[in-house]
C-alpha cells in the first residue's frame, strides 16, 4: 500500500487544488469526499470512487475495506497530510476522489409520472445550495434543479452544508431557459414564488405535476421565470421582514405540495 506523509508531495497539491478550486474539478471531472456517511451515500447515489485516502491515526484500514469497493485504490496519509486536505474538522480520517456526473438538465429522468420538483434560480451562496439540497431530501422530491448555477456541484461546502444530501437528490443544472422548456414539455405546472401577481402558497393545488421555484433573497427570480409561470404563491408573513432565507421558503412550500399528497 502507498503512504504518503509529505504535505509537499506533488499529488496531495493537486487535491488541494481539487478542494478549492471550481475550475480544477470541472477540468479533471473529480472531487473530494470527506466522511464515512458522506462517502456511502455517495457509492449509494452511483458516485464512483478514483482513490480513497486515509489517516491509520483516526480509522483503521479494516473498517474501511467494510465499505470501500475493492478496486478502488487505497492510500495511506500522515495525520499532516490528512489536516491539509479536510476541508472539516472532523470527518472520520478519511477523503475520497470521486468521479463528478455531468448533472445536464437534457440527462434527467423523472421516475414518477406526477414529479415534485423543486427550482432554484442563481442561487450563490454554496451553503444555501447545500441547505436546499437537505431540504428536498427530507421532503422527498422527485428532482431538484439549479438555474444558472454561480458555482459548481461539487464545491466542498455544498457537501458539507447538504450532509451528503448532494448524492441522495435527483439533480440537475441548466439555464433558465433550457429548464423552463424541459418543465413544459413534461407538462410540469410552475409555481414561482414572487411578489407580484400572487396568491398564497396554501390556496394552490399541487396535486398534479408541479415545479416550485424559488429565487436570490435579494433579486428573487427573473422575468423569465415570471412569465413561464403557471401561478405566482407567496407565503404570508406576519413581522417586518418582508423576506426569509430561501432554503427555509423552500421548505415551507415543498412540504406543503406533500401534504396535500398524503406523503406519498
Amino acid at each position: 500500500m502507498k503512504l504518503i506523509s509529505s504535505t509537499q508531495n506533488s499529488y496531495i497539491k493537486q487535491l488541494v487544488q481539487l478542494r478549492d478550486k471550481s475550475r480544477e474539478r470541472e477540468k479533471k471531472g473529480l472531487f473530494l469526499i470527506e466522511g464515512q456517511r458522506e462517502l456511502g451515500l455517495a457509492l449509494k447515489g452511483g458516485y464512483s470512487l478514483e482513490k480513497v485516502l486515509f489517516c491509520p491515526d483516526i480509522v483503521s484500514l479494516e473498517t474501511l475495506t467494510t465499505f470501500i469497493p475493492v478496486m478502488v485504490e487505497i492510500i495511506e496519509i500522515s495525520s499532516e497530510v490528512y489536516r491539509k486536505l479536510a476541508y472539516r474538522d472532523s470527518t472520520e480520517g478519511l477523503i475520497a476522489v470521486a468521479n463528478s456526473k455531468e448533472l445536464e438538465i437534457e440527462d434527467l429522468e423523472l421516475i414518477t409520472e406526477n414529479p415534485l420538483i423543486l427550482v432554484a434560480e442563481a442561487t450563490e451562496k454554496p451553503g444555501n445550495i447545500g441547505a436546499l439540497l437537505r431540504t428536498a431530501d427530507a421532503a422527498g422530491v422527485d428532482a431538484v434543479i439549479i438555474a444558472n448555477p454561480k458555482t459548481d456541484m461539487y464545491n466542498p461546502n455544498i457537501i458539507r452544508s447538504s450532509v451528503g444530501g448532494l448524492f441522495t437528490n435527483n439533480i440537475a443544472t441548466g439555464s433558465t431557459e433550457n429548464i423552463i422548456s424541459f418543465l413544459k414539455a413534461q407538462n410540469i405546472s410552475i409555481y414561482c414564488a414572487a411578489l407580484q401577481a400572487s396568491k398564497s402558497y396554501d390556496s394552490q393545488n399541487f396535486l398534479n405535476p408541479s415545479a416550485i421555484v424559488v429565487g436570490t433573497e435579494a433579486t428573487g427570480l427573473s422575468e423569465a421565470w415570471l412569465k413561464a409561470s403557471s401561478q405566482n404563491i407567496i407565503i404570508p408573513m406576519q413581522g417586518e421582514i418582508d423576506s426569509m432565507n430561501v432554503s427555509v421558503a423552500a421548505g415551507i412550500l415543498i412540504f406543503e405540495a406533500r401534504r396535500q399528497r398524503g406523503f406519498q
